[in-house]
Formats: structure tokens, sequence, C-alpha cells
């Protein structure tokens, strides 16, 4: 005889049958963890796919802010420039649903959109210097509570502050524009750096900025002290510490040592540059370039500088050379004029009856020939 169910119980209703819109949003990621995944793969350079996580953001949040400004850095790093400054704009008043205030990344790229329009460029940097300035005071206000968590944050905030600020440096100092020939052109740079060094005053870029502002002022004495208090702040860290500055600033730091015949700081940043990346072209550019520099200087004082003679000096410039000539062709590097300018240095150093070392064969010039095609530019570096 089969059991006789309880009278006192209910059986279950059956359950509901979950659409297909359901069930897929019961198992969908959330915005938050989409996000973050785009962003990781931003990072690593993966721009098609990190973009089709970031249209599932916008499908579901189509005023998403961080989703949008992906967005747009994809259609940057994918070419599509127009596309880019559309999203970014759709951030910015007067456009509906942009955030108030917005997010000063999107004036920041707006102004790396504006190459074509200074004026533009200048008003977008600036109104992020705006934004910025605003969220800094509430992050000190903040720091009263929780020290710890906005430290990061507000070093990130002054960071950006400063690279704003020489931005803006950099479009009123650029030949390119006609701002560089306006009589107040000096004196805005003067008061821009005065702000970036107020709100990070050991900020290297800033000190470097500055130097080669007193450099055009034919101020080399203050130059070189601006260049020796920036390198001096981070000279003796290891490679991999992440205080160092980008390779890109410490190139720029090597060339303005350069222009200064400043020859052993230079190899030393470079010597620094070169066990992060040694290959590196631009670093095997200026090391060689540094190495005839010095050659030249002992040829017209005795023969010697530094204890090696003009000879050795002159074989160091050729070795560094001929390895930057191969880096450039392997790579397929763009920079034309820096491939000229190696090119001119090799002859002269030929000329002088300089060979490659044997163990550093190198490609022959026709090699270069055949890769620069018909329409290779003329260098456009000046000699020390």
């Amino acid at each position: 005889m089969g059991r006789t169910r309880p009278k006192n119980r209910k059986a279950r209703p059956p359950a509901p049958e979950l659409s297909e819109s359901q069930r897929e949003n019961k198992s969908e990621p959330t915005i938050e963890a989409l996000l973050e995944k785009a962003q990781e793969l931003i990072v690593q350079c993966d721009y098609d796919l990190a973009g089709k996580f970031v249209q599932r953001v916008l499908k579901r949040a189509p005023d998403n802010v961080e989703g949008k400004e992906i967005l747009g850095v994809v259609q940057l790093e994918t070419g599509h420039l127009d596309a880019a400054k559309q999203t970014f704009l759709s951030l910015l008043p007067p456009s509906p649903g942009a955030p108030s205030p917005p997010p000063p990344a999107a004036h920041l790229y707006l102004a790396q959109l504006s190459d074509d329009d200074p004026q533009t460029a200048l008003k977008h940097f600036a109104a992020a210097v705006n934004i910025l300035t605003l969220q800094l005071k509430g992050k000190d206000r903040a720091a009263d509570n929780d020290v710890t968590s906005v430290k990061s944050d507000e070093d990130e905030a002054r960071r950006t502050i400063v690279r704003a600020l020489i931005g803006q440096v950099e479009i009123w100092m650029d030949p390119a524009y006609d701002l560089c020939f306006d009589p107040a052109a000096e004196a805005n740079c003067e008061e821009l750096l005065k702000s970036a060094l107020q709100v990070d005053p050991e900020n290297t870029e800033a000190l470097q900025t500055l130097a080669s502002v007193r450099m055009s002022q034919q101020r080399p004495d203050e130059a070189k002290e601006l260049l020796e208090k920036a390198w001096l702040s981070w000279k003796d860290l290891d490679a991999d510490n992440p205080q160092l500055p980008p390779i890109a600033s410490r190139l720029n730091l090597t060339k303005l040592f350069l222009e200064l015949s400043l020859f052993t700081p230079a190899l030393m940043v470079l010597q620094g540059i070169m066990a992060s990346d040694d290959e590196e072209v631009e670093a095997w550019y200026l090391e060689g370039w540094c190495f005839f520099l010095m050659a030249e200087q002992a040829r017209e004082h005795g023969g010697k500088l530094d204890e090696l003679t003009w000879e050795e000096l002159a074989k160091d410039s050729r070795d560094c050379l001929e390895t930057c000539k191969t880096l450039h062709v392997n790579q397929g590097h763009p920079d034309l004029p820096l491939r000229e300018h190696v090119k001119e240095l090799i002859s002269r150093l030929e000329e002088l009856g300089v060979k490659p070392s044997p163990e550093d064969d190198g490609q022959d010039d026709d090699d270069w020939e055949d890769y620069e095609g018909s329409d290779g530019s003329d260098s456009d570096v000046e000699m020390s």
C-alpha cells in the first residue's frame, strides 16, 4: 500500500518559465566586471576585443561615463579619430546626458585630437586643469578623514594637472603654430610652468620643460641646474622601479643633456633605459650620437676625452649607430629623420676610417635605401 500524502502539505507551484532575455541577464556579467575586463584589454593593447566588451556595457547602460571613455580610447587607438572625437564630445555639455562635472579625461583626449586647432586644444587643456583642481581640493578635505585612501588619487590628479599644463606650454612653444611668435608666448609659458611646479614642485617633466625654456632664452646655466635637479630625484632608482619617469621623458632629458654637452649624465640615463629595453631605437641613436659628439670634442682638444681617444669614442659611436640602424629596419620604425641622421653620422665616421666592430656586421646601406622607398625625407636634426 502506498504512502498517503499528508493533507496539510501543499504542493509547490511549478517554477515559471524564464524568458530568453531573463536567462541571458541571469548569466550576464556585471557592468563593473565588463568595464574592468575592457580596461585590462586596453592595457594589453587588444583594442578590438576591448571594444566588444565596452559595447556590451553601452548596450545595457548607454550613458555610462566610463564606458564612453573606454570606447573613445578604442576608437582613438584604432584610427577612428572622428568617431573618437564625437564620443568624447558626448561627455561634455551641452550634449544630452553629459555628466556634471564632465570627466577631465574627455577634455585631455580632445586636446590631443585638436592638433590642427591650437586654440581649441588650449581650451580643453585649461578645462581639464580646472576640473582636476576642484577635485584635488575635494580630496584635500577628504584627507582629514581617510589619508591612505585618497593619497594615490591625489598624486595621480597632481601628475595629470602638470601634464595638462605642460601640454599647453608645448603648444605655445611649437614652431608649427603661429602662437610661438605671439609676444605673450614667453610670459604664458613662464606662468604655466610656475603653476605646474606649485602643484608638484619635484615633477621631473615640469623641471625638464622649464629647462628647455631656459635654453631657448639662452640661459644654459639655469637650464643645467634644473636638469640636474630633475635627474637627481630618480638617478639611483633600480631599472624596474615604478617611480622612474617614463622612457619618453628620460629620452627627452638625454637630448637636453646632449644640447648642453653633458655627456656623462646623458650616457648614464641611456644605460638605465637600455636596462629596461635594450631594443629602444632612439636610445641606441642617442648613445651613438653622444659618442660621436665626444669623439669630435676629443679631436678638437688633443685627441682625448675622459682618458679615451677619439678613435675609441668614434668606434663606440659606430657600433651604437649600426645597432640602431638594424633595429630601425627590423622594427619598421616610423621616425624617418632619425634614420637619416644615423645614415649621415655613419657616413661621416666611414670617411674618418672608422669601421664597425667585426661582431656587429650591421646591414648594408642598400638595405636602408630599399626600406625608405622613393619618398625618404631629409634629416632635420642639427649637429651640435
